[in-house]
């Protein structure tokens, strides 16, 4: 689980990734012997029981980096990758971070242009809220009408979903099925939620070396 690509000097909540960094983590990644793809393609892999050698790539909230630093990386290692995106700040900003700092935001051209460059778009709601904070017909919106205004930039409805901040329970995970998604990006999903709905992550920083990239491997796949 990525987030932003760029200068990681200024970054209070540990979610940007240096360009040289992530180079370094797909170089590592590529040696193991793995590929990076989209969450849909690794889905879809395990299904045929095709899935070793992969590991699924996410880039949350949309930043305006992903083309400019990220995308280049991924094409340089032959990987793919999931961007989650949020079609109700278009070309906006993180507003959601209080303490910043302000990253641009996809517009529309750009989610239409990683679309076309082979990028697979998910929706991460509209507006980066809380979903297991607010009521029903928010999150109806927060589900159906990303989905469809997503369907409308790329022209295809997009198959993932990505919780905002990773949070989910029975009711969202409920609401994002009923609006047409294949499967839901979480965190750490609560115990009682498993599937395809509940998918659990790994959040990748500056910080992480061969060292810990393969301690936090271990990690997800026991589950801890």
């Amino acid at each position: 689980m990525y987030h932003s690509v760029a200068d990681p000097a200024v970054d209070p909540y540990g979610i940007t990734v240096a360009p040289g960094r992530l180079d370094l983590q797909l170089t590592r990644l590529r040696r193991l012997g793995l590929t990076g793809v989209g969450v849909a393609t690794l889905l879809r892999a395990h299904a045929r029981g095709r899935a070793r050698g992969l590991v699924g790539l996410t880039f949350d909230d949309g930043y305006a980096d992903f083309t400019e630093a990220a995308l280049p990386v991924l094409r340089r290692h032959g990987c793919g990758a999931t961007l989650f995106v949020l079609p109700g700040r278009l070309g906006g900003a993180n507003v959601w971070d209080p303490e910043g700092p302000r990253k641009p935001l996809l517009d529309e051209q750009g989610i239409r242009g990683a679309a076309e460059a082979g990028v697979e778009i998910g929706s991460h709601g509209l507006y980066h809220v809380d979903l297991t904070a607010v009521d029903d017909a928010v999150l109806d919106e927060e589900a159906g009408r990303s989905r469809a205004w997503l369907e409308q930039i790329t022209g295809t409805a997009p198959e993932g979903f990505c919780y905002p901040y990773g949070t989910v329970d029975g009711r969202v995970a409920d609401a994002v099925r009923a609006a047409g998604y294949g499967y839901g990006c979480a965190i750490r999903p609560p115990a009682a939620l498993t599937g395809p709905y509940a998918l659990p992550r790994t959040h990748i920083s500056q910080a992480d070396r061969a060292g810990r990239l393969r301690l936090k491997r271990l990690r997800h796949r026991l589950g801890a």
